[in-house]
């Protein structure tokens, strides 16, 4: 027998088995490091990097589709307003324009709520949704069942302001004939909702979710049906304006296009 090629082959028959255990090992501790990580909640993961929320919703966990239409407005309907010049565009657009600016009460919610009951048609349905200072834009938005429908053009109120905060025209449209379909369906928790955001990359080390709240969204908008979808608004750092599908759990743009 020649001993140094027995030598031989035992040391690469070692080699190999060295590597075979050494592969084994790694894949065992690899898959332990998976498991865990698959162990570990949205709640542990959000903490783990700095990423702080908001008490969440949780007493909502059904809702329902809503279908409505555009309103048709008629000189009926803008004769009773005060101290404004009014057209209607296509019947389904008011334009106003005030006689003389009108003080409005952009930081006073109730006080904005009676300008908007005074001034506008049907002003008590809509809700303030933000104010442009440097572009002299309030924005409001239709309400339904104490929720906003999110991003509307068809039940929006656009109220151009100058440099007093006085009102000096505004443009108006509306959904009429609102209703929520028979069959309600589960909703995606708001901490699933922020769960997409953060697999998304949405969500930054140390950012905060400052808003969560259940509205509604129109994915598809046509002059002459709406049809509203259950959705959740997501407020990041006071500023970043995220919605989520309710039913899908989806995020949705700001043109009502599904991002992932």
């Amino acid at each position: 027998m020649d001993w140094s090629k027995t030598k031989t082959i035992f040391i690469i028959v070692f080699l190999i088995l060295d590597c075979f255990l050494g592969y084994q090992f790694m894949e065992k501790r690899n898959s332990s490091q998976l498991d865990v990580i698959l162990e570990t909640t949205i709640e542990e993961q959000l903490e783990a990097n700095g990423i702080t929320y908001v008490d969440l919703p949780k007493e909502v966990t059904k809702a329902a589709y809503v279908s409505g239409k555009s309103r048709s407005f008629t000189m009926a309907d803008v004769k009773k307003l005060p101290g404004q010049k009014v057209k209607i565009e296509g019947e389904t657009k008011v334009k106003g324009t005030f006689i003389d600016p009108v003080a409005l009460p952009i930081d006073d919610p109730y006080q904005l709520r009676e300008f908007l009951q005074r001034y506008i048609i049907g002003g008590g349905q809509y809700a303030f949704w933000s104010f442009d200072e440097k572009q002299g834009i309030l924005t409001c938005y239709q309400m339904y069942d104490g929720k906003m429908i999110y991003g509307n053009e068809n039940s929006k109120l656009v109220i151009h302001v100058n440099g007093r905060r006085e009102a000096l025209s505004y443009e108006q449209t509306m959904l009429s004939d609102l209703e929520k379909y028979e069959r309600k369906q589960d909703i995606v928790p708001a901490i699933k909702a922020i769960e997409t955001l953060y697999r998304k990359g949405h969500l930054q080390p140390g950012d905060r979710v400052t808003k969560v709240e259940l509205g509604y969204y129109g994915l598809v908008q046509f002059t002459a049906s709406q049809v509203l979808t259950p959705t959740w608004h997501i407020v990041v750092n006071r500023k970043e304006d995220y919605f989520v599908n309710a039913f899908e759990g989806q995020v949705i743009n700001d043109q009502g296009n599904v991002l992932e």
